[in-house]
């Protein structure tokens, strides 16, 4: 576990199934998530229950948990990690929204870059965000993200195309 003094970062269990369940098949997190179909239960088992190494499955995803409450509020995520170029995607969901704007997801992804960068030794993490996402744009670039490109009409969204900004962090 990654502990910080408002969240703590764990592997996912079993019980978390449900949760992730929910959370993978609410509509509302496609648009962030580039999902275009729903999960079934039985792909979550495999994922939940499959090894959860990084360098095995190229990705971690890790539960956070609000410290006060107990309640598991969100995950955070690396992915296609590159151990010959040692640079790995990231990526945060705090889903429960009552917990957004507190400060949890900039603790979360605190812990995590310390992780990436101190543990498995990544050189570099990037993420795509959408440009009209500006609280997100915000929590990367407060921690160090800088936006290196834009992609135009990279997404579609409701009938509408959208520029997605890509953001890096090179660690020093």
């Amino acid at each position: 576990m990654l502990k910080g003094s408002k969240v703590t970062l764990r592997a996912m269990e079993p019980s978390d199934i449900e949760v992730l369940f929910m959370w993978e098949n609410d509509v509302t997190n496609w648009q962030v998530s580039n999902t275009h179909a729903p999960f079934s239960r039985h792909v979550l088992e495999q994922f939940v229950n499959s090894e959860n190494d990084v360098f095995l499955n190229k990705q971690l995803r890790m539960m956070i948990v609000e410290n006060e409450s107990g309640n598991t509020i969100g995950t955070i995520d690396l992915f296609e990690f590159d151990p010959l170029h040692l640079k790995a995607g990231i990526g945060i969901l705090i889903a429960d929204k009552e917990f957004r704007r507190k400060g949890l997801a900039k603790e979360s992804l605190q812990l995590l870059l310390e992780y990436a960068f101190d543990m498995i030794k990544v050189h570099q993490l990037f993420c795509h965000i959408q440009v009209k996402n500006t609280g997100s744009v915000k929590l990367f670039e407060g921690l160090g993200f800088e936006i290196t490109g834009t992609k135009k009409d990279w997404s579609m969204n409701n009938g509408e195309w959208e520029n997605q900004h890509f953001l890096q962090l090179i660690n020093k």
